[in-house]
């Protein structure tokens, strides 16, 4: 005899663009939503019986709908009132989860003066959050970013590690340290000014990577998740992933040319790959 041990079911990249005309600008947000359920859905798996479905194609006008009515300005209020809202018209579900990713649009710099109807997008980093509900109890809510790229020319050493017959990377006092950031923080309530919190917790994460002395990946890691646990007490814990993105020092000397560390070639294949989740004791 089978039983169904757990299942999840939801519409995913569910794609937004939603524009808030003020009188003297506009303000533009693009986000990604995905909605997951999980519940009381045996009998549709096992009897093919889908009276307790609610159907993917109704969670993606969920989405459009509320975000024409919503007053919320950031992703982490919109997760929250898409959830409840599932959860208030859905007594199958047990648990709900909202995730959203916002792709940056700036204003657009003209004399050094923001054009109001104008925008562009200066890098490839996005916002992040995940916004878990059941009936009855408060959500709980994870937020970050994602591919936030970053790179330092100095203050980053590796040596000291391990050597074998296999070893051939050389030890260095001086290299280049580039990354590709991926943070994931767990909020300690629900509601907080998230809009607030979140440049200042992004803030704090860039002035750690530059200001810290560097011995290894893992060093810088901890002292970044350190300084955002110092100073903001609304986050319990902060998860992040930094691959390597490696810098190779190219050898000139074929060519009768020295280098003092100035040309690399850049390579993220392979590359090395270091997270960790740090948290308050």
């Amino acid at each position: 005899m089978v039983t169904l041990a757990e299942n999840r079911y939801g519409k995913s990249r569910v794609r937004l663009v939603r524009v808030k005309r003020h009188s003297d600008r506009h303000d533009l947000h693009e986000w990604t939503v995905q909605v997951l359920l999980q519940g009381d859905y045996e009998s549709c798996f096992a009897d093919g019986d889908n009276s307790k479905i609610l159907p993917t194609d109704t969670m993606k006008n969920m989405v459009y709908s509320l975000a024409r009515s919503s007053p919320a300005a950031c992703i982490e209020d919109f997760a929250k009132e898409l959830s409840s809202f599932l959860l208030e018209r859905n007594a199958q579900v047990a648990s709900a989860e909202v995730s959203i990713r916002e792709t940056s649009w700036d204003h657009l710099q003209i004399s050094a003066r923001p054009h109001p109807t104008t925008f562009v997008q200066s890098s490839g980093e996005v916002q992040t959050t995940m916004v878990t509900q059941c009936p009855g109890s408060v959500p709980k809510i994870v937020s970050g970013l994602d591919n936030l790229v970053i790179l330092k020319t100095a203050g980053s050493a590796f040596a000291g590690y391990i050597k074998d017959s296999l070893t051939t990377l050389p030890e260095t006092r001086d290299r280049l340290f580039g990354t590709a950031v991926r943070a994931n923080w767990t909020y300690v309530a629900p509601d907080l000014s998230f809009h607030q919190l979140r440049p200042q917790i992004r803030e704090l994460l860039l002035a750690a990577f530059a200001e810290h002395q560097s011995k290894s990946v893992q060093h810088t890691l901890y002292a970044m998740a350190q300084r955002v646990l110092d100073k903001v007490s609304e986050v319990k814990d902060l998860h992040l992933t930094m691959p390597n993105k490696h810098c190779l020092l190219v050898d000139l000397s074929g060519f009768g040319q020295d280098n003092p560390n100035e040309i690399f070639v850049p390579t993220d294949e392979p590359h090395g790959f270091i997270e960790a989740r740090v948290t308050r004791e």
